[in-house]
């Protein structure tokens, strides 16, 4: 059982994840007076969450690159091929392999 299946087992919802990652250089900082709110920004954060919002329930979605670096660290990841990316254009994802891709 996972942390999210005992999640839901124990709250009676039915919560779903999907995970969009990239890596790359960011900006980072403080922003607001009155309520200080850290944050990034960058390209490298807009595309991870374009990975996200056009990814897949139960799966994690990354950039080439990225799939690249998971790779090189002993990874596997799945092409997914050319993804439409809202604002990027046609991107190759990949899907990150889990354990628990056999449920999906």
């Amino acid at each position: 059982m996972t942390a999210l299946d005992q999640i839901n087992r124990e709250s009676f919802q039915r919560f779903r994840l999907r995970i969009g990652i990239n890596h790359g250089p960011v900006i980072a900082g403080v922003i607001g007076a009155q309520k200080p709110q850290y944050d990034i920004w960058s390209n490298t954060v807009n595309v991870a969450s374009r990975m996200d919002s056009c990814g897949v329930m139960g799966r994690v979605q990354v950039t080439e690159n990225t799939a690249k670096v998971l790779m090189a660290a002993g990874y596997s990841c799945d092409c997914r091929g050319p993804t439409h990316v809202k604002g990027k254009g046609i991107l190759t994802t990949y899907f990150v392999k889990t354990p628990f891709d056999e449920r999906i």
